[in-house]
């Protein structure tokens, strides 16, 4: 029983938090993300990993109806932002996409997406097409500079080699002084090898008397 009314309970605060336009706008935004982002992402690796071409299929149709919504909403945001309950709106509307039942991203890419694009299909090629060449051209002019930067970027990560270079040298260098200096350490001294030659020769004397 009290199990029960624990999960009354919590289900009918997270509903007064998501209908609640003033106090539920963090947990319908990150619901919106949560629906309309990760699961989506989680679901395309899915699909990729068991090659499961129905399921790719849905997930193409999912992501291009997501793209051409995402795209409308960037130029529309100062306008629709005042709108209440917009992302509550926003929630629905995405978990219409997916839901199995109503199939909505294949019917907005049929209905609409497809339509569209197909009439503006050689348009849209040909500025692309300009785009890609412009990109190109500003990227072949300023190479030099580009690859100044990445020399740049190469020298303060370490990632060309010098630096580690530079390490093991040092290393190396520690290494020698170290071998050397144990190397004199071993090796007695003038001093040293007298006093053992006269002490050998008045143990000798000794001996003879």
């Amino acid at each position: 029983m009290a199990a029960l009314l624990g999960s009354n309970l919590t289900s009918e605060v997270g509903l007064r938090l998501l209908l609640c336009p003033l106090g539920s706008n963090v947990v319908i935004r990150t619901a919106c993300c949560s629906v309309g982002i990760a699961l989506p992402v989680y679901s395309t690796f899915k699909a990729i990993e068991s090659k499961d071409q129905d399921a790719q299929n849905r997930c193409l149709l999912y992501w291009a109806a997501y793209g051409s919504f995402s795209l409308v909403e960037v130029f529309t945001d100062k306008l629709i932002s005042w709108v209440p309950m917009y992302y509550h709106v926003k929630f629905a509307f995405l978990v219409w996409l997916q839901l199995p039942p109503t199939n909505g991203a294949k019917q907005l890419y049929v209905k609409h997406l497809r339509p569209f694009l197909s009439r503006h299909q050689a348009r849209v090629d040909h500025i692309l097409g300009l785009a890609y060449s412009e990109v190109i051209k500003l990227v072949t002019s300023h190479q030099t500079e580009i690859q100044f930067v990445k020399n740049m970027i190469a020298k303060i990560t370490g990632s060309d080699g010098s630096a580690g270079q530079r390490l093991r040298s040092s290393r190396e260098s520690d290494r020698s002084l170290h071998h050397g200096s144990a190397e004199e350490s071993a090796v007695p001294s003038d001093d040293e090898s007298g006093q053992n030659n006269d002490s050998v020769l008045s143990e000798r004397f000794l001996r003879a008397r």
